[in-house]
């Protein structure tokens, strides 16, 4: 047999796309030619297969090779590709039958000698070949983050002579089981280590209930990093299909899975992040924090001191929950559903409304520093709080508040009555959300004026409406009352807040 075809698939972002490598043997000068938008490292698979054959025992064919990796029109990269190459050529020259390739796909590099070296971007190719019902070769090393998919044979190796084995039916490769499932053993702060701050709780729980964006504004040492850093443990946990995303971001930005497995991300980039860094993209798009937030909670500290345009780039994933990259040659499509929390001073030096220090920031100056945080950006974040300093006796007191597993429960019951709806307040479609609410005559007049005063925007009026109904959702009612209304427009005056008054 002079042609043969092996499955594999290729990396595209949280895609993987199936890649047919075609290896055809013709008469001729012997010579390898590589075709199919292989990018440097594919190419480099050439000299990489050759001597890992080699020194493998087997025959290199001295023949004219043409290499196809189809479709044509899809970018290959990675070393991903040595191994179904290798396998392909054994195929083509007669030393493994085709037979046994069937219904299996593969992927791998090669070193030199013919050991088996990890690939990046494991868990959604052995996510994509459950779903194709096949199993799957993969380097020992990749075996348990390629078990994660769940009901997929997984045949792990660590050198090209036992795949050719297994193949023959010489030695067979048991499939791979996990030991136990990912555990992570650190617990989440708890909420009861909060002292005081009730109108701030009160806001991390509604927040967490509905799914809403949360901006926190005080004094420093006030608390609201403490704060930020216990909403993952009033989140409920993850489910399966959402641990295995969160999972396949991590795998594809290299990142190791089994230390996170199960828990809801909470990402902390420093003000000095590019816009790269945090929605993603570079020469090769990889995943930026709001991507490794995704399922979880995306906290950025000191808000104003990060660039503007780092900022606005945030606006469309907030509401789409993905992002897309798109350059010259490269095009992906991240998850990005997080929840945002943002903690900030109210000037620059922070003591502005501080009754513990004076503030020496001048008017142009506080105008300024709050000027960084544009409208839209604001419109979109629902919660809007003020964390202040708080008096030495509370902070010196005993008594401590809820802790994380009393808040959860509450958290879990209101977002069961969101789920009967089909989606969490804070995604819930604009129709749905006003035949939720069913704001009545009298309370849309006075709704309409309240806004009308405030110089709300139309989109500060659904958010109002979203939290609202988060609110009726935590006390049990079947929906938003005038008194709900009231405390979901207390959340939304930022420059009240940050004026002190």
């Amino acid at each position: 047999m002079t042609l043969a075809i092996i499955r594999t698939r290729a990396g595209l972002g949280l895609e993987a796309p199936e890649v047919l490598v075609e290896v055809h043997l013709a008469n001729g000068l012997p010579g390898i030619t590589l075709v199919g938008l292989p990018e440097t490292a594919v190419k480099e698979s050439r000299e990489r297969v050759r001597s890992a054959l080699v020194n493998a025992g087997f025959e290199f064919p001295l023949r004219r090779i043409t290499l196809n990796l189809a479709p044509a029109d899809l970018p290959k990269d990675g070393g991903r590709f040595d191994l179904p190459i290798a396998l392909g050529l054994l195929v083509a020259s007669g030393q493994i039958p085709p037979e046994a390739l069937a219904e299996v796909e593969c992927v791998g590099e090669l070193a030199l000698d013919g050991g088996l070296r990890p690939a990046s971007g494991v868990l959604p190719l052995a996510m994509a070949t459950r779903q194709a019902g096949r199993r799957l070769i993969v380097p020992r090393a990749n075996a348990d983050e390629a078990a994660l998919a769940g009901d997929l044979e997984v045949l792990p190796a660590e050198h090209l002579l036992e795949v050719v084995a297994h193949l023959l039916g010489q030695e067979p490769i048991a499939a791979h089981r996990l030991q136990a499932p990912p555990r992570c053993d650190t617990a989440d702060p708890d909420l009861r280590e909060v002292r005081g701050q009730h109108q701030a709780r009160r806001a991390l729980e509604i927040a967490a209930a509905g799914g809403h964006n949360l901006l926190f504004a005080g004094p420093p040492g006030t608390g609201k990093t403490m704060l930020a850093s216990r909403l993952p443990g009033i989140l409920p946990p993850l489910g399966e299909d959402e641990a295995l995303e969160v999972a396949a971001v991590r795998s594809v930005s290299g990142l190791p899975l089994a230390e996170q497995w199960g828990r809801r991300p909470f990402r902390t980039p420093h003000h000095t992040a590019s816009a790269v860094a945090l929605v993603g993209g570079g020469s090769r798009p990889k995943p930026g924090e709001i991507s490794l937030a995704h399922h979880g909670v995306l906290f950025l500290d000191e808000l104003p001191e990060f660039s503007r345009q780092v900022l606005e780039v945030m606006r469309e994933p907030m509401e789409s929950g993905q992002i897309h990259i798109a350059r010259a040659n490269h095009e992906r499509r991240y998850p990005a559903r997080f929840q945002l929390v943002a903690a900030m001073n109210p000037c620059p030096c922070g003591h502005l409304g501080d009754p513990r220090q004076a503030c020496h920031c001048t008017a142009a100056q506080i105008q300024r520093y709050q000027a960084r945080l544009s409208g839209p950006l604001l419109d979109r974040i629902d919660l809007q709080v003020e964390v202040p300093a708080l008096p030495a006796e509370q902070l010196t007191s005993r008594e401590s508040g809820e802790d994380s597993a009393t808040v959860r429960e509450r958290v879990l019951a209101a977002r069961e009555r969101q789920w009967s709806r089909g989606a969490l307040n804070a995604y819930l479609a604009g129709p749905d959300l006003e035949a939720a609410c069913a704001l009545g005559a009298d309370d849309r007049a006075w709704l309409a004026e309240v806004l009308e005063r405030l110089q709300l925007s139309a989109r500060a009026f659904h958010r109002v409406l979203r939290v609202a109904l988060t609110l009726a959702d935590l006390a049990g009612a079947p929906k938003p009352g005038r008194d709900h209304l009231i405390e979901a427009i207390g959340y939304r005056q930022l420059d009240r807040l940050l004026k002190g008054s």
